[in-house]
């Protein structure tokens, strides 16, 4: 599973030019399920969220998370994260699931981060959806259940 993560002090989801979805301060996460991924998969990336330290605190250090802020999450399907451009022009998505079983595990996913008790507004699955967000910072993260399996010094598993 993969996540873009973003601090933003406001984020919204637009379909059709119908506002679907807002927050304010918080975290946008656009989410893609993988072919092979589980469980531990998205537990990893709603863990690594919710905790992340990347909100300033006192004296301006990256030391708070979106729960102990009291945020919110914006989070949207965007299975373009497993597009492969490593050759030829048109990405490849092969890697991504399938949409039948990727919108289980997104819902799963969406459920996994409302039980963290931070609040969660969506977009809508397999739509066409405007985003709109300002980014704070900017501070952008990429998250990747494959990294739980790596050391901090390099790619060999821990």
């Amino acid at each position: 599973m993969r996540a873009v993560v973003q601090r933003v002090s406001s984020a919204s989801v637009s379909i059709d030019g119908e506002v679907v979805s807002r927050i304010g301060v918080g975290l946008v996460v656009l989410a893609a399920v993988g072919r092979d991924d589980t469980d531990p998969d998205a537990e990893y990336i709603v863990e690594k969220t919710v905790h992340l330290r990347i909100f300033p605190d006192g004296e301006g250090r990256f030391d708070r998370s979106v729960l102990d802020m009291g945020g919110s999450l914006l989070v949207v399907s965007q299975f373009t994260l497993y597009g492969d451009v490593r050759r030829g022009r048109r990405p490849s998505f092969t890697e991504a699931a399938p949409p039948a079983e990727a919108e289980e595990r997104f819902a799963a996913l969406v459920e996994r981060f409302r039980e963290t008790g931070v609040p969660v507004e969506t977009g809508r699955f397999q739509a066409m959806m405007d985003v709109a967000l300002v980014n704070d910072g900017p501070v952008t993260l990429v998250l990747d259940s494959v990294d739980r399996h790596r050391n901090r010094r390099g790619s060999g598993r821990v």
